[in-house]
């Protein structure tokens, strides 16, 4: 199993990690909490350490919760990441903005803490970055959070290429979580070059493209509650042409004897050492799949098949809302 250090730290993980926002919400309906630990718990014996989580996944922090009777007797297996930043309201789960004071910070750590069970966030991200507080600002509160033991490392979500840059003259960055896949490179010119410059790794979550490079959507359709549904490539004609592209995967899956999800993970991981990825899944079966993406090595013309994906894509990754929250 290949293992990587996370930016500036001194913790070696696996690549690939476990994100744990689909067995809450937003892709339909939660799993059922007892199937939920289960699955958790045989990730751990398939030798996943890191396990992805925020604050608002799942109606009153249930996410978080999940993870903390999932994790409690065995903490010291597992490496937990959490987030703050967005707020909604933990009765109706609407949302209702973006809180990057130090206010909110403190509070959101407390909480955190006590659903997870622990005295210590192994990663703990600002989660979407708040245009009405500098940066400098909310890095600050987090470096407190630091010293004082509630957290052992701090990290950036879908923040620009001058953010991580700033945040990184006030203290140390060691993780940008951003989208990226075959399907999204955007962040290949600024992003990625700014953690590198800060000693950062890049945690690329949606690997995946939320399940569209697995090839599933030729046949299977998304249900009531997925909120891919609001997305633009999963809409109409975009859809379509998108779900098309997937062939090229197939393709090459087809000629390695291997799934079109292992490709596309194994094109993530291979983009360089300061990558690491999380995939989720609700399927014990999927995620014994996905871990083989640690055997598949791309060669340059597949490479290069791959690589000519991205320019073809149609519609954004996020409605109109959440693009506005990105890159920020």
């Amino acid at each position: 199993m290949q293992k990587r250090t996370i930016g500036n730290t001194e913790r070696e993980l696996p690549t690939i990690g476990f994100g744990c926002m689909g067995l809450s919400e937003f892709y339909g309906r939660p799993m059922e909490l007892s199937a939920a630990i289960k699955l958790l718990h045989e990730a751990i014996e398939l030798g996943v350490e890191h396990f992805d989580t925020a604050e608002m996944y799942g109606i009153g922090g249930a996410n978080e919760t999940l993870l903390g009777k999932a994790f409690a007797d065995r903490r010291d297996r597992v490496f937990v990441a959490t987030k703050f930043g967005p707020t909604r309201d933990f009765e109706s789960g609407e949302f209702t903005g973006i809180d990057g004071s130090r206010e909110n910070c403190r509070r959101a750590v407390e909480g955190s803490l006590q659903r997870l069970r622990t005295d210590v966030i192994d990663l703990y991200y600002l989660h979407r970055v708040d245009p009405a507080t500098p940066i400098e600002e909310t890095v600050a509160a987090m470096a407190e959070l630091l010293a004082e033991g509630k957290v052992r490392a701090i990290g950036l979500s879908e923040a620009s290429g001058d953010t991580i840059r700033r945040a990184a003259k006030i203290h140390q960055i060691s993780a940008v979580q951003s989208e990226y896949s075959i399907f999204s490179r955007d962040i290949e010119a600024d992003v990625i070059p700014a953690c590198l410059e800060a000693g950062a790794s890049l945690v690329a979550y949606s690997p995946l493209g939320r399940g569209m490079l697995t090839g599933r959507f030729k046949t299977d359709t998304l249900g009531e509650g997925d909120w891919r549904l609001t997305t633009p490539r999963y809409q109409g004609e975009a859809y379509a042409a998108n779900v098309a592209l997937v062939d090229e995967i197939e393709a090459i899956a087809s000629t390695r004897s291997c799934t079109p999800a292992q490709i596309a993970l194994a094109w993530v991981i291979g983009r360089g050492e300061h990558i690491m990825t999380l995939t989720g899944t609700t399927k014990l079966e999927n995620l014994k799949s996905n871990l083989w993406a640690y055997d598949v090595e791309l060669s340059d013309d597949e490479q290069t098949i791959l690589d000519a994906l991205a320019d073809r894509v149609m519609g954004n990754r996020y409605d109109e809302w959440g693009m506005a929250s990105i890159n920020g």
